[in-house]
């Protein structure tokens, strides 16, 4: 009879776990089901909260292949048949190693400007959607492209006030349509110092190495040091050493214009303090941001403007460091935030109206898709540090909105840009039954066996014929404002991809692999 009792006892006990266990798993289904409606309770999102979107899942896997495409020296473990070793001599004039690296756009072009914006971009992604990433078996790869990048930053840093931003001449290099593998002219390097400074490509390769450094930080922990080494290297030649890039080589203006240097400033120092927690850097953004910041004016995130990118990095602090919630220093950066936010979200009082009938955001008629994939990628941040915080809403003017609102309008933007649009042309290069065939971009428009040299491969760029390789991955410019597109080869203005615009659409897509996500401060 014991025995009997004891067993009831027990059975009664597990019985009461499981119906505990059953409530809270009930409570928690219900408040990230609210997370993940609107505001008239319509569901915004398919599946139970946390499961795969297959049409983000599918998009990121072929996103993340334009990287491998774009790779320049030795290739390891090439799985683009088209593309072979190219590069190999870069750097040799200045005895560097500069054959690493990301080609810029369609050209053969190692713009440092762009490319250490979109390591920075890429490493902000590993770090708050790793999770998502792995799941779908992309986050190696991620990193793989990254140290590829960072390799190439580190090795253009041969000394503390000398950083190598460029490799070839775009006059010569675009008077050429021929492939990387066979191009053998000469490869000119460009670079700063302190007699010639450039203090927003300093600043922007400082953003990249720090987040870079938190990438590597427990996989590579020397990798790691080392980055944060030239990180800190380069933030202070960038701020003692005061002056635009874009005044002092001219040259530059004509491809990546700068429109100022103290975004970067701002991005760098921000990066830093989450890679080091020195105070130094927390104070350098507090101290600087009435000059930098442009406090209550919202803008477009972009290799050239970092600042609505600062703004929602500096208020991820006051999300996950409860200590600085109510930091001065911190709250112009937090309330400009939630005015780009605002910004975005089509039913608010200050909606932007810089928009296609469609709804798609559009700033300007080159590379168009820059600006809503990047403002899509800025938005479901802000909306996972308002879910993983608990706070469940905020104010544009007079009307309240919450993170589902903030996702609803991220997964517009993708959606529109993976064939949602009045044109149904998919804009991601590989995704959807139609695509862009005849992508501005060199190395896909000729043959992997054909011959030619710098001028005869022109035939290619003229060819009436599609593409014979695919630039899977490829996030081309995107559509006019009344939202139409031309599928030509020498439509450089919309059908020309670029490695920036991919580490944006990587974000973004990471951000919607899940249908909501929880993060963790990477501090």
């Amino acid at each position: 009879m014991a025995k009997s009792s004891s067993r009831c006892c027990c059975c009664s006990w597990f019985i009461g776990i499981l119906v505990l266990i059953a409530v809270v798993l009930a409570v928690v289904i219900t408040i990230r089901n609210k997370a993940n409606r609107s505001d008239d309770g319509d569901d915004i999102v398919p599946g139970p909260p946390g499961s795969i979107d297959k049409k983000y899942a599918d998009a990121l896997k072929i996103a993340m292949q334009f990287f491998d495409i774009q790779k320049s020296g030795k290739l390891e473990n090439n799985k683009i048949p088209w593309r072979g070793d190219s590069g190999l001599k870069d750097g040799n004039e200045a005895s560097l190693d500069l054959s690493k690296g990301l080609y810029d756009a369609g050209d053969h072009m190692k713009f440092g400007f762009p490319m250490a914006f979109t390591a920075t971009v890429l490493s902000w992604s590993i770090l708050e959607y790793a999770d998502q990433m792995d799941s779908l078996n992309q986050l190696d790869p991620a990193k793989h492209t990254l140290k590829w990048t960072t390799d190439f930053l580190i090795n253009a840093h041969p000394s503390a006030n000398v950083l190598y931003i460029q490799v070839g001449d775009p006059e010569v290099d675009h008077k050429c349509w021929d492939r990387p593998e066979t191009m053998s002219r000469k490869r000119s390097l460009t670079k700063i110092d302190t007699e010639t400074p450039g203090t927003e490509v300093a600043a922007e390769t400082a953003a990249a190495m720090a987040a870079a450094s938190l990438v590597f930080k427990e996989s590579d922990p020397k990798y790691s040091s080392s980055l944060l080494k030239h990180a800190k290297q380069l933030f202070d030649f960038a701020d003692s050493n005061r002056g635009s890039y874009s005044v002092n080589i001219p040259a530059v203006q004509k491809y990546y214009n700068s429109t100022g240097y103290g975004d970067e400033l701002l991005w760098a120092a921000s990066w830093l303090y989450h890679a080091t927690e020195d105070k130094t850097y927390l104070d350098f953004v507090s101290k600087n941001g009435d000059e930098f910041a442009n406090f209550g004016s919202p803008s477009w995130f972009s290799w050239d403007n970092k600042l609505p990118g600062t703004q929602i990095l500096l208020s991820r602090l006051t999300f996950f460091k409860k200590g600085l919630s109510g930091s001065k220093g911190l709250q112009g950066y937090k309330e400009t935030a939630e005015a780009v936010m605002c910004g975005l979200i089509p039913n608010s009082p200050t909606a932007t109206s810089s928009r296609t009938d469609g709804g798609l955001i559009w700033v300007a008629e080159w590379n168009a898709m820059q600006h809503p994939v990047s403002s899509a990628f800025l938005a479901t941040l802000y909306s996972d540090y308002m879910l993983t915080s608990g706070i469940e809403q905020f104010s544009c003017g007079d009307t309240s909105f919450k993170p589902s609102d903030l996702r609803k309008f991220a997964r517009s933007q993708a959606d529109y840009m993976l064939g949602k649009n009045p044109e149904k042309m998919s804009y991601l290069v590989g995704y959807g039954e139609k695509y862009p065939e005849f992508v501005h971009h060199r190395g896909a428009s000729i043959p992997a066996d054909a011959n030619t040299g710098c001028k005869d491969g022109f035939k290619w760029l003229q060819s009436e014929e599609p593409n014979p390789n695919v630039a899977y991955g490829a996030l081309v410019g995107g559509p006019f404002l009344n939202e139409t597109f031309i599928d030509a080869r020498n439509n450089s203005m919309q059908n020309e991809p670029s490695t920036y615009n991919s580490a944006l659409v990587v974000g973004l897509l990471s951000s919607l692999v899940t249908t909501s996500s929880s993060l963790e401060s990477f501090m």
